[in-house]
């Protein structure tokens, strides 16, 4: 029989050990026998051992190593290994050594050796190799997460239990995961939560914080430890990641205090400090990320909790638990100024990474530029790892992307015209995390269905530039064992999977609202959403940053109106391309399925979602051509709304052909799909608000429908020569009935009556003009500009009831006007719905933008309001059951130009 035999020098760390494991295990299945000998006292009797031998060890710290290079035996044709680096050498007398630059560097070296005998058969007999991975961090978030809110608590607030996490408690799919993640040579395992401090220590100054039983508490103590030493056996360090200022629901009952603190309280800020002391005294090997928002405002404030509380508590933990190395801090640069506080940061504190997001909550391109390139760049610069976060994915949910090459331009880019040298990979269905949305039970695990997901962003991870021909013959490979299908099918699917994956990218970076999660890219659009986008407040660096250089649909049609030149893509650029890669994706799909039969549940789902990719391809299509028609009408009509409604006609025909094909989706997908979008809550906006409510495609094809028939009717009217103007009526609408409300302390601020004439600040005179009849009875709050500008103004409200705080935004950019919080950036920018306008353009006050109205639910008792620096005003209180009619009462002069009439019933 074959033997091999293992040398020991009596010396085995946990992650060699684990190494050579694996090595026993892949010769056993090859057919060979393992054996162990002692490495002798004179190096050079190694020779003794008969037969094959392999010998693991770490570069600097071996004597045999040592030996082996003095005497130029062991001959490094390569760099001599570093960091996580290896150099496995076969030297004279059947010996292999594994050269490690560190114990994680040795394992992967192990791991290199167990991959060509599983390959090749056979153990080999000639070996000269050395490898290193390119980016230092590398590895997957997994979120401590659900699709809907729990209330009382809020977004990202769940507190580790069996009920709500039964897999976090599953020792053996955690195995299988953390397997798979030493295969694709991970070595970071990302958390993500809310406030997780509260589930996995006790602070002993603060009992009531703790959120768990004494039973969960245990249990979680026990699996987190037990996680973390598994994690550390496969070279895999474990990062907290929790966001800011977010405490737990007992004890902000416990004080009195907002679940969610958008200003700094000394109170919260102790329990903090506390809170991570206790957990790096508990873990002490365990990294943390900082998110400094999204809930606590204010740039300043941002950066003075990370160098005032977390970073000394960070310091205080380490000096309480001994510790000799300061554990690592990642700043997840997200709602804050991520260069002011590293900047700060630095000078106290040493073991600091920085991440941004790649695309930002979508993937969009492997040609990033602008600003968010700037950031990026800005951020790599300042000489700590610098890791791009892929994030949220919410143009690829909820289907599978298995497109490793346009992966591998992703991760090219990212540390090319980024500077990135570390990768944190969201899974393609964070929220729902470790389950699949496919419509089958039991439910599919993403570690399974979307294994090709995370495979090509690891192996790229570990070395992004690879030679792109032989990167597809080894795809083909890939997908050839993967899927158990011949070579030729294989190199057909990779194809179609490549052309698949440049739809939904290529649409969202020419159309879309956002690259944000507030929009579910698969669900489709609205028509008022291509042609009246700036009512939806598009995130333009969408289009500026990440997407390719080019014309939205309303930048096209204006040049082309006033005939200017198009420059870069434009929208009919962006539906010739995406037909032909839908086209080309679902012919391919179908080919394979013909050859290989359709026996094959990974294949079917794989050719559904070709089908579903096809169908929402061509709605988006056709809706996209039939936008266009529609502006060409808008800037060419006259003041009346009256043009060529030839132009609308033909508009009418493609959004009835992109309908058809939405049909079709949502027929498919009723069969194959629990549901779109893995955050289901209030946070989803585009096509229609709330992720619950239009979670699926059956849920969105009521309101196409309904738009159609809409337009319908209008362009009827149209064609009949009525015109919007013929039966627009007078609004009258009436005031509203105040609720009582006291103002406490001041902070320069005061009450006043709403009229005209009187000045909506008290430091300036900036006098009502005019204002909508339903303000009229308001008692309002004015504080002081240069107050609000300068550091922000709070504001204590006391409320005798349930009510509505309506709060007036200046409808202008500028750092002097308070801006609407932004779900791009603040997830809980909609937690009191007041994201959306109430009444726009509802106050004209001097030397003042028009002002928009957006009602802020809250519940009896005190509040302190703070949204961070800038100029607003509290326009009045009505009580929590007054129904408010949202309407535009057009202060600002705006008027029926939109067209947003043409797909609104009357």
């Amino acid at each position: 029989m074959k033997k091999v035999t293992i040398i020991g020098n009596g010396i085995v760390s946990a992650r060699i050990g684990l190494g050579l494991e694996r090595a026993t295990s892949a010769l056993k299945a090859a057919g060979y026998e393992v054996d162990f000998a002692k490495m002798p006292e004179q190096y050079a009797d190694y020779r003794k051992i008969e037969g094959k031998k392999l010998y693991v060890s770490v570069y600097g710290q071996d004597g045999f190593l040592k030996w082996l290079e003095e005497n130029e035996i062991l001959v490094f044709h390569t760099h001599a290994p570093g960091k996580e680096g290896f150099y496995i050498e076969t030297c004279p007398a059947e010996l292999n050594v594994i050269c490690g630059g560190d114990d994680t560097g040795a394992l992967y070296g192990c791991m290199e050796l167990c991959d060509r005998i599983e390959r090749d058969g056979e153990y080999p007999a000639e070996i000269t190799f050395g490898d290193a991975p390119a980016f230092k961090l590398r590895g997957p978030a997994v979120g401590l997460q659900k699709t809907k809110v729990e209330a009382p608590r809020l977004t990202y607030e769940y507190p580790i239990t069996p009920e709500r996490f039964p897999w976090f408690y599953d020792k053996e799919m955690w195995t299988r995961f953390l397997d798979m993640m030493l295969d694709m040579r991970c070595n970071v395992l990302y958390i993500w939560s809310g406030h997780p401090f509260s589930s996995l220590v006790k602070v002993p100054d603060y009992p009531e914080a703790l959120e768990v039983t004494e039973e969960e508490f245990e249990m979680n103590r026990e699996v987190f430890g037990w996680l973390t030493s598994e994690c550390d056996r496969r070279g895999i360090w474990v990062v907290l990641k929790f966001y800011n200022i977010h405490i737990p629901l007992p004890f902000a009952q416990h004080h009195g205090l907002e679940l969610l603190q958008s200003n700094i309280n000394p109170l919260v800020a102790d329990y903090t400090k506390k809170s991570i002391t206790e957990f790096i005294k508990s873990f002490p090997h365990i990294g943390l990320m900082v998110c400094l928002g999204e809930a606590l405002r204010g740039t300043q404030n941002k950066t003075d909790w990370f160098i005032d509380t977390i970073i000394p508590a960070v310091k205080d933990g380490v000096k309480e638990a001994g510790l000799t190395e300061e554990p690592p801090v990642i700043l997840r640069g997200h709602d804050c100024d991520p260069i002011g506080a590293m900047e700060e940061a630095q000078k106290i504190y040493s073991h600091l990474y920085t991440m941004w997001k790649y695309n930002g909550e979508s993937l969009t391109t492997y040609y990033p530029k602008g600003k968010w390139q700037t950031i990026h760049q800005t951020l790599s610069g300042l000489g700590t790892t610098h890791i791009m976060n892929v994030h949220i994915l919410a143009d690829l949910e909820p289907f599978q992307f298995n497109a490793p090459l346009y992966i591998q331009k992703c991760v090219q880019a990212g540390q090319s015209r980024y500077g990135c040298n570390g990768l944190h990979l969201y899974p393609l269905f964070y929220w729902d995390w470790p389950y699949t949305p496919d419509k089958v039970s039991p439910r599919l695990l993403q570690m399974d269905r979307d294994y090709i997901w995370f495979a090509a962003w690891f192996r790229y991870a570990w070395n992004p530039n690879r030679e792109e021909n032989t990167e597809r013959e080894h795809w083909i490979n890939v997908f050839a064992k993967h899927y158990k299908i011949p070579a030729g099918s294989a190199a057909k699917l990779l194809e179609a999977q490549e052309n698949a994956a440049q739809c939904a990218p290529k649409i969202l970076g020419r159309v879309g609202i956002t690259e944000g999660n507030r929009q579910t890219m698969s669900l489709g659009m609205s028509m008022s959403q291509f042609t009246n986008v700036n009512r939806y407040r598009p995130n333009k660096e969408l289009w500026d940053s990440v997407a390719r250089k080019g014309e939205q649909p309303d930048d096209y049609m204006l040049k082309e109106v006033a005939g200017e030149a198009h420059i870069g893509e434009t929208p009919y650029d962006c539906v010739k391309e995406v037909s032909a890669h839908a086209k080309k994706a679902l012919a391919l799909c179908g080919e394979v399925i013909e050859t290989e039969g359709s026996g094959s549940e990974d294949l079917n789902r794989l050719y559904t979602d070709a089908r579903a990719i096809y169908e929402m391809s061509m709605s988006y299509c056709k809706k996209i051509e039939a936008a266009m028609e529609i502006l060409r009408y808008k800037y060419t009509m006259d003041e009346k709304c009256r043009g060529d409604v030839a132009l609308l006609e033909k508009a009418e025909k493609l959004m009835e052909e992109s309908l058809e094909e939405y049909r079709k989706l949502a027929e498919l997908t009723d069969k194959t799909y629990l549901y779109a979008n893995s955050m289901q809550t209030p946070q989803r906006k585009i096509p229609f608000p709330n992720g619950e409510t239009y979670g699926h495609w059956t849920s969105c094809l009521p309101e196409y429908e309904k738009e159609l028939a809409c337009f319908k009717s209008h362009l009827a009217d149209l064609k009949a020569g009525i015109l919007p103007t013929d039966h627009t009526k007078e609004v009258t609408a009436e005031p509203l009935t105040p609720a009582p409300f006291k103002l406490l302390g001041t902070d320069g601020c005061e009450t006043y009556r709403l009229v005209k004439g009187d000045s909506v600040f008290s430091d300036c005179s900036c006098k009502v003009i005019n204002l909508a009849p339903e303000l009229e009875k308001m008692t309002a709050v004015r504080m002081g500009l240069g107050a609000a500008i300068e550091e922000g103004v709070t504001v204590k409200l006391e409320l005798p009831e349930d009510s509505y705080v309506l709060v007036g935004y200046m409808n202008a950019k500028g750092v002097e006007w308070l801006q609407l919080p932004d779900l791009e950036t603040n997830t809980h920018a909609d937690d009191r719905g007041g994201l959306t306008v109430v009444y726009a353009n509802a106050i004209k006050a001097e030397a003042c933008p028009p002002i928009n109205i957006h009602a802020y639910r809250y519940e009896k008792g005190t509040h302190e309001i703070y949204f961070g620096t800038g100029a607003f005003m509290i326009a009045g209180v009505v009580s929590a059951d007054t129904k408010m009619k949202p309407r535009n009462a057009n202060l600002g002069g705006e008027g029926l130009e939109t067209l947003d009439w043409l797909y609104e019933e009357d």
